[in-house]
């Protein structure tokens, strides 16, 4: 059994999902699991169905939640790792063929998870996996994510993503107090792009059939 499979089984209870909400300042949609954990119990990263309650396709599976851990990602984004990465990409054979089997992984595991979740095949991000892989790195923050939730030796660039923020944060304390206010309301209304687009297409349906019966 792999560790995404074994942390699958890990069912978000009501705290979690309040306490993810807490985390991203919104609330959450379609959590299946919790694949990984601060060393306290609390979230680090939301396994999310691949297709979402409203019908949008959501392929980035595994969401990395921790506003310490995502920060500290950001620093590494903004200090220009990625473009590193991608010029190793481009020169080492071996890590490009490590990419290409953490692409494969990824896509396997959202099979996974999307069956836990009941939602079927999703042809719209059929073979996309998430991060740019398996070519690219466009996003540490998913690379971290999958390399938490499946465990060490199966996103390369991830785990390394994760030692270059050790002097931020280590998976072997915790770092969760005051990271986010814990004594906030838990968020209820969902501000994601993905939710603006749909409730601007629905003012922009319901406009021209307004407009059709004048």
């Amino acid at each position: 059994m792999s560790s995404v499979e074994a942390s699958a089984r890990d069912l978000p209870s009501k705290a979690d999902l309040d306490t993810l909400s807490l985390q991203l300042g919104r609330p959450v949609r379609d959590v299946v699991s919790i694949p990984a954990r601060c060393v306290c119990g609390n979230p680090l990263v939301a396994a999310t169905a691949p297709r979402l309650s409203n019908g949008i396709p959501f392929p980035t599976t595994f969401y990395l939640t921790h506003p310490v851990v995502t920060a500290a990602v950001s620093r590494l984004e903004a200090d220009g790792v990625m473009n590193q990465m991608n010029s190793k990409l481009e020169s080492d054979v071996e890590l490009a063929a490590a990419h290409r089997r953490a692409h494969e992984a990824y896509l396997c595991a959202r099979a996974e998870i999307g069956q836990l979740a009941g939602t079927g095949p999703v042809p719209e991000i059929d073979g996309i996996s998430a991060g740019g892989m398996p070519q690219r790195v466009k996003c540490l923050h998913v690379l971290v994510g999958h390399a938490l939730a499946a465990g060490p030796g199966v996103n390369r660039l991830g785990d390394e993503t994760l030692e270059l923020i050790r002097p931020w944060w280590t998976a072997e304390k915790c770092y969760c107090a005051g990271a986010w206010d814990a004594t906030a309301p838990v968020p209820t209304k969902d501000l994601s792009r993905h939710v603006k687009r749909l409730e601007q297409q629905a003012e922009t349906e319901q406009a021209e059939t307004e407009r059709g019966q004048e």
